[in-house]
């Protein structure tokens, strides 16, 4: 069973974009306190996160595109029912 992602046993889950979109969402909050820090360290920093974020935003877009795929076969998920897969 997933924690955090829509299945069966979890109908109340959210969708892999919503939560890599709320984790982008709090990098960028913690990247723009950092943004006039000029040390060495908070420089680093800033770089990785700004790649982090890039990989972030391709993920999502990858996410979204299943979810339509998902849609387009399938139709609207439906609360305990899986659309893909197995039980």
């Amino acid at each position: 069973m997933t924690h955090f992602l829509v299945t069966d046993e979890n109908p109340k889950g959210y969708r892999l974009e919503d939560i890599m979109a709320m984790i982008r969402k709090d990098i960028l909050t913690r990247t723009l306190k950092i943004a006039d820090d000029h040390r060495a360290e908070a420089r680093a920093v800033m770089q990785n996160n700004m790649k982090i974020l890039g990989l972030l935003s391709e993920a999502i877009s990858l996410a979204e595109e299943s979810t339509k795929i998902l849609d387009r076969a399938f139709g609207p998920s439906k609360e305990g029912q899986s659309r893909i897969g197995y039980p």
